[in-house]
């Protein structure tokens, strides 16, 4: 499930999906390729929101590129709303740590960090 912020609005995941799947775009070329059934200036005002928040990056003559964040954001990853990552796996690794100092692994130990 993605955490979208109040300031999304649902081109934006059109937008991170076809930037993800091809690498870069412009908004004319998300018109016209992808599944974005917008005009090109409005999704251009959505690229410039979405680079603004760092989840794409603008390269110039309006070519854009997905971020980390912007891919974090696709996977689940990312709340926008309260902008934290989501730690799918924070129970593991605390059973890992935890299980790690049972058995004298600890840093101070000499064990893995």
């Amino acid at each position: 499930m993605r955490h979208s912020g109040d300031w999304m609005a649902l081109v934006d995941d059109r937008v991170l999906e076809y930037l993800e799947e091809h690498e870069s775009g412009s908004p004319e070329e998300m018109r016209q390729k992808g599944p974005i059934h917008y005009s090109r200036q409005y999704i251009g005002r959505r690229c410039k929101k979405l680079a603004d928040k760092g989840l794409v990056k603008h390269l110039g003559n309006g070519i854009y590129i997905i971020t980390d964040d912007g891919e974090a954001y696709l996977g689940g990853r990312l709340d926008t709303q309260e902008w934290r990552y989501i730690e799918d796996d924070a129970d593991d690794v605390s059973i890992d740590s935890a299980t790690d100092r049972e058995h004298g692994n600890s840093p101070a130990n000499g064990g893995p960090m």
